[in-house]
């Protein structure tokens, strides 16, 4: 199955993930009104801001998920408006803010993954030409940046217009938040290029149907509180699935572990390669053999990032740390410099020392003057050397 099908198939899901989190406010709300003017560049907006309703008729996200409400999130908002460019041309801009910017990059995945055909998929793949990260098909850009997510579309059938401009004009005017995708994706095999065409899910509920065939992900238990990333390695599907604790991490791995050894008993597919790497579940599935999907789980390292939420209680350890991590870097950078300077020393005496070897022979080879010392100078031990210059002599004198 492509990430397209799995798209399809995992929007339900999504559905519940953006419906439990998020919120808006009313489109005339002063926050719309700034990331949505009534002029832009050379755009002009026509009519007022709409709530979202394109999205929605997707089914990428339902109705209540921006009904303002007391058990719903505050700050969060949504809303579209039309836009017609200085050559006639109107284009659609929709825009959600949602609390994460993981959230905002999980759902452009999603839309860029749908975007995706055989006559397109080079043109869908996610890439940095709009924001933090985008993608963009013959008609249709999207892109997030910081939690915002902004996909403008082409609304004339006599051509798509100039949407990376407008994208750009709406970027200029976004929170950059971290300015980076999630470092998950960044822990990928060969992941710059796997970014290009990532499933990304944050927060997810289930992955069942990122492989429907594959029971073995109904055993996960994320509490709403895992992050995933799928890839694809030719036919090899890799997901790396992100615990937020190592005690949800290994009550996990036991669970899969455990029902691997069951769907095997059973003849039951399973995956081709299984491992817990720190606090991530990662699966392999349709690889050609396990030993490569074993080289493909080899590549992924999981770096843990530990903050104090008070001081640091191994302060000392940390400041011998930096005091070591400081000396050696002084080290190194004078022994640099000092073998820099050597050979630069080096260098330059053959230079200089080449060049006066060189002018020596010249004027070597134009004198004229018999010397038994290859013309250099020679004592007068034989008296064959004249002891004055005979032009200078007064006439008579010599």
């Amino acid at each position: 199955m492509n990430l397209r099908s799995a798209s399809k198939l995992i929007v339900p899901l999504l559905i519940l993930f953006f419906g439990a989190g998020s919120a808006s406010a009313d489109p005339s709300t002063p926050e719309l009104e700034k990331f949505l003017p009534a002029k832009i560049g050379t755009f002009r907006r026509l009519g007022a801001i709409r709530q979202l309703r394109t999205l929605l008729n997707e089914g990428v996200v339902k109705p209540d998920t921006f009904e303002p409400g007391e058990a719903r999130n505050p700050g969060l908002f949504s809303g579209e408006a039309e836009y017609i460019a200085g050559d006639g041309k109107r284009l659609l801009a929709e825009l959600i803010t949602f609390q994460k910017d993981s959230d905002a990059y999980s759902l452009l995945t999603i839309l860029a993954s749908a975007m995706r055909d055989g006559t397109a998929a080079e043109n869908s793949v996610l890439n940095t030409e709009v924001g933090t990260a985008s993608a963009r098909s013959a008609d249709r850009i999207v892109f997030f940046k910081g939690p915002t997510l902004v996909r403008i579309s082409s609304q004339d059938p006599n051509g798509p217009g100039d949407l990376p401009e407008l994208g750009r004009l709406f970027a200029e005017k976004l929170n950059p938040g971290e300015g980076e995708i999630p470092v998950l994706v960044m822990h990928l095999p060969d992941w710059e290029n796997a970014r290009k065409r990532v499933l990304y899910f944050s927060g997810f509920t289930a992955l069942q149907s990122v492989a429907p065939d594959q029971s073995i992900l109904a055993s996960l238990d994320s509490v709403r509180d895992a992050d995933a990333v799928v890839a694809q390695y030719g036919q090899a599907k890799l997901i790396i699935v992100e615990f937020n604790t190592p005690q949800i991490a290994g009550e996990n791995d036991r669970q899969i572990v455990s029902k691997i050894q069951q769907l095997r008993s059973q003849n039951q597919p399973t995956p081709t390669s299984y491992r817990r790497v720190g606090n991530y579940s990662v699966f392999v599935f349709n690889a050609s053999s396990e030993q490569a999907a074993s080289e493909l789980i080899d590549q992924i390292k999981y770096e843990q990032v530990v903050r104090w939420l008070g001081d640091n209680p191994y302060w000392l350890k940390e400041a011998q740390r930096r005091y070591t991590e400081t000396t050696l870097g002084v080290l190194v950078a004078v022994v640099k410099a000092s073998g820099l300077t050597l050979v630069g020393c080096f260098g330059l005496g053959g230079l200089i020392g080449a060049i006066l070897f060189a002018r020596r022979r010249t004027r070597q080879a134009k004198s004229e003057t018999f010397s038994d010392a290859g013309g250099m100078l020679r004592l007068n031990l034989d008296d064959m050397t004249p002891q004055t210059d005979p032009a200078r002599l007064l006439p008579g004198q010599n």
